[in-house]
């Protein structure tokens, strides 16, 4: 299966400024640069879609070149409803070491150049910035920004200069890795297309020459129609320490008979021969729940390591077993697989643990009988719970007491 093909069967075609996608199978220059804001000390899964797209690039022969923002993420990507609250500079950093060795760890590439827009906009000048970037592009072209209409038209929050500016500055960004490094092809998401367009249009200008972008649809579940890895206002993160490996797991193989089959497809990296038997077999027996196994294990495989997506599957088989024997299991090193709560009074485990959203709601689980220590309904919100215990909210939601 061609590039073209891959990217299709995959659904990691969105906008992108190619007449035919075949063009990328035969395209002399075979870099490209895709970029990620600090804004966060990890990626989460919506993220994760893009990388995946980025790793198919990667294995039909594409050299990558994975852009950390500490410039950009001084700024932060404009969102469609609010200004977004400047981060420390300090934060920014750490954020950058962070999400700098997620990137190297999920795109496997021998010939993969990590940058930081950084290292270059320090020494830009402002005044030559204005005279080189900001002269190139008119008032009308970016107030049709989609985010911008958002922000600026009726109802809308407003949107400050600097916001207003990011667009310039990645494209500045393309502009700057086309000169020096013969770039001319950006990955990203659909919803950074625009930002894309703003380096196509600097090179065009400037250079007289043609740069491509690509992007991939943002996942969107096809029952709430929501950005997909949301649940509850939280994102699903690929840093275990801030979604649990066992989270992490369980987000996927919850995942709906409509909406696993496609995301199967873009969370593993399981060969289309592989995925279409999968599905088939899933269709004859959906009772068996195969897709989604396979893709709460791939995609577990993906981020946290085959050696962990083993281990979280065997705890999962325990955890579900009815004829587990709670009272007196002992997980040993797979418990590290789960969220780690502080023991002490049940209210407050169910509460720090994500169990609940709020004391209010653990109260009210709590008295519902749907909070159960090691296999044993408790109802007295001041129960003093000790460590080592498992902690379980309805169905499959757990925590360990440390």
């Amino acid at each position: 299966m061609k590039l073209s093909e891959e990217l299709v069967y995959r659904g990691f075609r969105g906008q992108n400024t190619f007449k035919d996608a075949s063009e990328l199978d035969e395209r002399e220059s075979k870099k490209f640069y895709f970029g990620a804001d600090p804004s966060a000390n990890s990626l989460t899964i919506g993220n994760l879609a893009a990388i995946m797209m980025c790793a198919c690039f990667v294995r039909h022969g594409y050299e990558p070149y994975l852009l950390v923002g500490g410039a950009t993420g001084q700024i932060g990507d404009p969102k469609d409803n609010g200004e977004r609250e400047l981060k420390p500079l300090e934060e920014v950093e750490a954020n950058k070491v962070a999400i700098k060795k997620q990137l190297e760890r999920l795109i496997r590439s021998d010939n993969l150049t990590m940058l930081d827009n950084l290292d270059w906009f320090r020494d830009v000048n402002y005044l030559d910035f204005l005279r080189e970037v900001g002269k190139n592009f008119s008032m009308t072209q970016l107030l049709d920004r989609q985010f911008v209409e958002k922000r600026i038209g009726a109802g809308g929050s407003g949107i400050s200069y600097a916001e207003f500016s990011y667009t310039l500055i990645q494209g500045y960004d393309f502009l700057h890795l086309y000169r020096e490094k013969g770039i001319s092809l950006e990955l990203c998401g659909e919803d950074q297309f625009g930002n894309c367009s703003s380096g196509i249009h600097l090179i065009r200008v400037l250079e007289n020459a043609r740069a491509d972008a690509w992007s991939t649809p943002l996942v969107i579940d096809p029952i709430t129609g929501r950005k997909f890895g949301k649940s509850e206002g939280n994102a699903v993160w690929l840093d275990a320490n801030l979604t649990s490996v066992f989270d992490f797991y369980q987000f996927f193989l919850n995942q709906s008979d409509l909406a696993a089959p496609g995301l199967l497809k873009i969370y593993t990296v399981l060969e289309p021969e592989e995925i279409d038997r999968i599905i088939a077999e899933g269709q004859e027996a959906p009772e068996k729940r195969l897709v989604q196994k396979a893709l709460a294990r791939g995609a577990t495989a993906v981020v946290h390591g085959e050696e962990l997506a083993n281990k979280v599957e065997e705890l999962s088989n325990i955890l579900f077993d009815k004829n587990t024997d709670f009272s007196t299991l002992q997980l040993g090193e797979l418990g590290e697989l789960l969220t780690k709560t502080p023991c002490g009074k049940l209210v407050e485990i169910v509460t720090n643990s994500g169990l609940a959203e709020s004391k209010k709601k653990a109260r009210e689980y709590i008295a519902g009988g749907a909070i159960s220590v090691n296999g044993e309904k408790i109802t007295d919100e001041n129960a003093e719970i000790v460590a080592g215990k498992i902690i379980k909210k309805g169905k499959n939601k757990f925590a360990l007491t440390v």
